[in-house]
């Protein structure tokens, strides 16, 4: 009898398409596996007139992929890893990451239009890219916006705004590409954590030996890295914190930012990868001396 395989996803455009690429993988690398998608309506997908600070972080985004797995009505759960709490569940485990996508942050115009429009805010709910932007674009306005991608682009074209910042990864996945005006290098606008990588979540004692090929090392130690950082930072991922790691051979170059005070604090370290947690928790400390000068 075929194995089923049934995938726990938000119900957005573009959670569908992140689970179906997982599901592709699978798949590709066991035809005799029959896949089903999930889908389910998230807190965090239900209230939109609220920041994700105001009603409890990111974490609103998986609680109810969580239950379902714990209820065994879903086998595995795929999420934008930056959108999982910093505290891993040993209930229900990351079993596999994808290869990176592109990690930086991008500016959308409206559409038809080719420069900021200073009367309008700029749409961006991340405090991370609100510090960031206000030196790359002094004097300009900010204003939340929440909604899955393609709601956000449907109040910037209304004329709601006169630009968003987005992840380049999601409007890749949605081939919208074409609507980036200008994308910051990882240098000038740090991402988030694990922004660009997709974490296969999935019950403790289960047999997951089908998702070996789509598992991947260097986003592995990229992850412990950056969310080893964030964790060490102790103020959460919704808060001014962005980190971004990169691996060369054996070496994993990380580098980290936090607002405080209308200030940025940045800083870089370089070590071996098999210690890519350790770095991320030593980086932590020189941001917090940085800090404290």
């Amino acid at each position: 009898m075929a194995k089923t395989v049934r995938i726990g996803t938000r119900k957005s455009k573009l959670a569908v398409i992140q689970a179906e690429l997982v599901a592709s993988a699978i798949r590709a690398a066991h035809p005799e596996i029959e896949i089903e998608l999930v889908k389910i309506t998230t807190t965090g997908d239900q209230i939109l007139d609220k920041t994700l600070d105001q009603i409890g972080g990111k974490g609103l985004f998986v609680k109810e992929l969580d239950q379902a797995l714990l209820r065994g009505e879903v086998d595995i759960c795929v999420h934008s890893y930056k959108d999982m709490p910093m505290e891993d569940n040993p209930e229900l485990p990351v079993v596999a990451v994808s290869e990176r996508e592109d990690a930086r942050d991008v500016l959308v115009l409206p559409a038809g239009v080719d420069q900021l429009d200073p009367a309008k805010p700029v749409g961006c709910c991340s405090s991370r890219r609100q510090v960031q932007l206000a030196e790359l674009y002094p004097g300009a306005r900010v204003q939340p916006v929440r909604g899955n991608v393609l709601t956000r682009l449907e109040k910037l074209d209304s004329g709601a705004f006169s630009a968003l910042i987005l992840a380049a990864a999601g409007l890749k996945r949605l081939g919208l590409w074409p609507r980036v005006s200008r994308a910051f290098e990882t240098g000038e606008m740090i991402p988030a954590v694990c922004q660009g990588i997709l974490a296969v979540q999935g019950r403790v004692g289960e047999d997951y030996s089908y998702l070996s090929g789509y598992n991947s090392p260097e986003s592995v130690a990229v992850a412990a890295a950056e969310r080893a950082f964030v964790r060490a930072l102790g103020i959460g991922c919704g808060g001014p914190v962005g980190v971004f790691a990169q691996i060369d051979g054996e070496a994993l170059t990380l580098r980290g930012m936090r607002g405080e005070g209308g200030v940025i604090h940045r800083a870089q370290i370089i070590g071996d990868r098999a210690r890519a947690q350790e770095l991320g928790e030593q980086l932590a400390q020189k941001i917090q001396l940085a800090g404290d000068l």
